[in-house]
């Protein structure tokens, strides 16, 4: 008798540059799949060139497949409140523009409850000094990114971007594949 099937659930989460995002991520049990990508606007079929013009509405994305059952939707939101700056609004670092910013798109009620609670259980905790302003919105059309944005920081580990911005999140976060 063959193994059950892993039942997956989706997440789709913006908090900055996807390749950070991406590389958080991949570290984690339970995370069955992971494409970065585009969601948010208003232009159909966006690439990471108009995206970064910053006219589009997209935010830098990733879509989560994960096993609800090894990892549970409140453990995602709290990587993604400890893996960026959820109080600086439109802008990771030295990345700035719509397309960076701190978004939640949720996938069903309980998804946008979770989201909402999380929240406020970390404004509420004083993690930062300043508000929140993470966008919590419903799940639009997710578009896919270009092949070369996917596994980024797992192919291109000393790249400088990675060296400087990537690889030293990880290791604040104790994530270090070994």
């Amino acid at each position: 008798m063959a193994p059950a099937q892993p039942i997956t659930e989706l997440a789709t989460l913006g908090g900055g540059c996807f390749w950070c995002t991406e590389a958080v991520y991949s570290q984690l049990p339970g995370i069955l799949k992971i494409i970065p990508g585009y969601m948010g606007g208003h232009l159909p079929n966006p690439d990471y060139r108009s995206v970064c013009q910053g006219t589009t509405g997209h935010a830098e994305v990733i879509q989560l497949s994960y096993d609800p059952q090894k990892i549970a939707y409140e453990e995602i939101m709290l990587w993604f409140w400890k893996s960026h700056d959820p109080t600086t609004l439109n802008q990771q670092g030295n990345d700035r523009g719509t397309q960076y910013r701190s978004v939640i798109f949720f996938h069903g009620e309980a998804q946008h409850a979770t989201a909402e609670k999380s929240k406020a259980q970390v404004d509420e905790a004083g993690l930062y000094p300043d508000p929140i302003v993470t966008e919590i919105s419903e799940a639009s059309v997710f578009y896919e990114a270009e092949p070369y944005h996917h596994d980024y920081y797992k192919n291109n580990p000393n790249q400088g971007y990675c060296q400087v911005i990537i690889h030293p999140k990880l290791q604040k976060l104790g994530l270090l594949k070994k």
